[in-house]
């Protein structure tokens, strides 16, 4: 199936696998790229070094293009950038809007840039800017996320573009990237739904937890940092929205406490985080620690597999996910359902 996404990054399907912190590794990413979709590698939670190995691990494993997610505000963007440019990295997305300057940097070296947006503003100005296209994530989506939904987002910002535009939240199988194309877009992008794979390298045990879960099961809270965030409810998530707010610090003290351990921050360093999310923002002082900390949060959950701790940031279709299959096997069950939604709409004119 060629879109303006196939044609434009060299996949062979329209479908995109997010940028997971610590879920889109190495094995999970050369395992979508090979299935013949976009993967997309998650640095964030990556030291520069590991983001390094970790593009070539993928490339050992994979000669299909990929990408890789930066966060544009990270002190060390550039470094960063210039990474990618050197190991020949086909794609970067952005889970906030880069700048010109980083934008013309990766265009200029031949990077295809695709930042994710939620609101069509966002779009327009990142289109301005030079993006060769933009992944627009309505309020189904895991994580960090709007209240406009896709069926809504996703129309506005394809009316208001010239880009191609990929969506997000809410798609699990090929009547949705039907539907996805019918609205304009020029694929499908997803998380959750390559989170429950067997590729994935998250524990079985939250894998399991993530199968169980119903669609009343996926919530969307601000309690963890102050600002909106779809997740599966959890110990945590229960322990923090039912605490007043001396509870809620002890909690986010003694988390923070475990977080520090883990990642050798120092307090400073976690409180200097903290603060700098807090700007602009009304949050408590058990949500700036945890706002420093929500990489090491949702590590308790992915990779430790400790959900008592963590957080598993999840998007709705969760709740009506059923299996493991392997990414290829994903990928090649959706392109079938694609196939055959449109043979059924053609055969019903």
């Amino acid at each position: 199936m060629e879109t303006a996404l196939t044609r434009l990054t060299g996949v062979r399907h329209p479908i995109v696998q997010t940028g997971m912190g610590w879920v889109a590794g190495p094995r999970l990413v050369s395992a979508t790229a090979n299935a013949g979709a976009l993967g997309i590698l998650a640095s964030a939670t990556m030291t520069p070094a590991r983001l390094r190995a970790a593009v070539r691990e993928v490339r050992a494993r994979t000669d299909a293009p990929f990408g890789v997610n930066l966060r544009a505000d990270a002190a060390d963007a550039g470094d960063r950038v210039r990474i990618l440019i050197e190991e020949g990295v086909r794609v970067a997305s952005f889970a906030l809007a880069p700048s010109r300057e980083l934008i013309g940097e990766l265009k200029e070296a031949g990077v295809v840039v695709i930042p994710t947006v939620g609101a069509r503003r966002h779009a327009e100005k990142v289109a301005g800017w030079g993006a060769d296209a933009v992944l627009v994530q309505g309020g189904e989506g895991g994580g960090h996320t709007g209240e406009v939904a896709t069926t809504v987002l996703l129309p506005q910002v394809v009316d208001a573009v010239d880009i191609p535009v990929v969506a997000a939240g809410g798609f699990f199988d090929g009547r949705g990237l039907v539907a996805a194309l019918a609205y304009g877009a020029a694929g499908v992008a997803m998380g959750t739904r390559f989170l429950l794979t067997s590729d994935s390298t998250v524990p079985e045990a939250v894998k399991a937890r993530y199968l169980a879960a119903t669609v009343r099961d996926v919530t969307v809270t601000r309690a963890v940092d102050g600002l909106p965030h779809r997740m599966l409810r959890t110990e945590l998530v229960d322990a923090l929205e039912n605490s007043g707010h001396v509870r809620a610090l002890f909690h986010a003290t003694r988390r923070a406490s475990r977080f520090r351990r883990l990642s050798g921050l120092t307090w400073r360093r976690m409180v200097r985080d903290g603060l700098a999310l807090r700007h602009g923002k009304d949050l408590t002082w058990s949500q700036v620690l945890l706002a420093a900390n929500t990489p090491m949060l949702l590590k308790a959950s992915m990779v430790d597999g400790r959900t008592d701790l963590g957080v598993m940031a999840s998007g709705q279709v969760a709740g009506v996910i059923g299996d493991l299959p392997s990414c290829a096997e994903l990928v090649e069950r959706i392109m079938r359902e694609a196939e055959d939604t449109r043979r059924r709409l053609t055969a019903s004119r």
